[in-house]
């Protein structure tokens, strides 16, 4: 199953970067075995088109076929144990992917509220975007690490 990551916005060189791709490198080593393609990171260019035109652009981006699940503020959290059942169940049940949204300073647009079939949360503070993009492929490696009985989950 192809699992994305759609982002708002160009990463810069630094730590979040790099732990970006350290993990999306965790996440391609561990789900080569269990049914996952490579992790993708689209980034979204749409640097002062505002919040209606950046919704827009990552609805433009999300692979036909695709389950989308929007980062939002109002979603729900889940743990990472849920997160884990939640994937896999989705490779399980045959989906050919799922896209994971991080949307610009200002949010989402109702239309990918919509169009989402979940929206999660990292609970109720504001991140900061580019550490976003970290701990969403964190907790897609940790989300394997579980699916798979590896000990990163229980130490890591």
């Amino acid at each position: 199953m192809k699992v994305s990551i759609l982002a708002v916005g160009r990463a810069k060189p630094g730590p979040e970067r790099q732990m970006t791709d350290d993990y999306r490198a965790r996440f391609d080593a561990l789900g080569r075995n269990l049914g996952f393609a490579p992790l993708d990171i689209a980034e979204i260019d749409a640097k002062g088109a505002g919040r209606d035109a950046e919704s827009a652009r990552l609805l433009d981006r999300l692979p036909d076929g695709h389950a989308l699940v929007a980062l939002d503020e109002r979603g729900r959290t889940m743990d990472s144990a849920a997160f884990s059942t939640f994937l896999t169940a989705a490779r399980d049940d045959g989906l050919p992917g799922i896209a994971f949204a991080i949307g610009g300073a200002d949010g989402h647009a109702e239309a990918v509220r919509r169009r989402a079939t979940r929206l999660l949360s990292f609970g109720a503070m504001t991140w900061p975007h580019m550490l976003v993009r970290a701990m969403m492929a964190e907790q897609l490696y940790r989300a394997l690490a579980i699916a798979a009985n590896h000990p990163y989950h229980r130490g890591g």
